[in-house]
């Protein structure tokens, strides 16, 4: 007798969700649109809250006239900005203007003055972009030679009038030829400078062939514009000679 198979059991039919999903959508999104207007019904409702004050200080106007413009006479910029060469000092009575000055007009560009540099073409990249103009005078004396430099720069990122000033001081007080170390340099500060140097030199420059040349030099700066002074001399040469020169060229300043 054969045994009947048993039915198979039929598949049961997967749940339908979306329309579950379909109505929790639904009610979601009333609930938030409600929620949204009863918002803005109680915002408007509300009195506009106000916006507290600025605070500042009251000021006073100022009354009066005004201080009057400086005078040519007492404005530096105006006279550091004119001639340049007006703010030189005068060869002295009895002196005579320097032979290699003849045919100058008293200003010197920047490749002339890198030339008075070790390494002419380094400082000429060094100076490009700062040095402005150079104006230059000398004189000889029967005893002595004078030159006197001022070197305007522009001083848009750093002081560069102080900064050429302090390199001349580095190089004067114990790097100098001349010195060989600071035992064989005297030095004073300019009258009238916070750090404006004056320096003589006792050991003269000696080479074969040449008679012993002795040096005295000062560096200082005033605003925009760096001082150099040389005096070169066969004889030693005294803090007479190189400090009221300096002293004397920063007044005119």
């Amino acid at each position: 007798m054969e045994v009947p198979e048993e039915a198979a059991p039929e598949p049961s039919r997967p749940r339908r969700r979306g329309r579950t999903t379909l109505l929790l959508t639904g009610a979601a999104l009333l609930g938030l649109v409600a929620g949204t207007c009863v918002g803005y019904l109680v915002q408007a409702d509300r009195a506009p809250t106000r916006l507290p004050s600025l605070s500042q200080p009251e000021l006073t106007q100022a009354r009066g006239k005004g201080p009057a413009p400086l005078s040519a006479a007492h404005d530096r910029q105006v006279r550091t900005d004119g001639d340049l060469r007006k703010l030189l000092l005068k060869k002295p009575a009895g002196a005579k203007k320097a032979q290699w000055l003849d045919g100058s007009d008293g200003w010197m560009d920047l490749a002339g003055y890198a030339e008075t540099f070790g390494g002419p073409e380094g400082a000429y990249r060094n100076m490009a972009s700062t040095f402005r103009r150079a104006a230059v005078t000398a004189w000889e004396t029967d005893s002595y030679t004078v030159e006197i430099r001022l070197v305007q720069y522009r001083q848009e990122e750093f002081m560069a009038a102080r900064n050429s000033a302090r390199d001349g001081q580095y190089w004067a007080d114990g790097s100098h030829p001349w010195s060989e170390g600071d035992e064989n340099t005297d030095s004073w500060t300019v009258p009238g400078t916070e750090d404006g140097m004056a320096y003589v030199h006792t050991v003269p420059d000696s080479e074969p062939g040449y008679e012993p040349l002795y040096a005295a030099e000062a560096h200082a700066w005033r605003g925009d514009i760096a001082v150099e002074i040389w005096v070169y001399s066969p004889t030693p040469i005294t803090k007479k000679t190189i400090l009221p020169l300096a002293e004397r060229q920063m007044e005119r300043l």
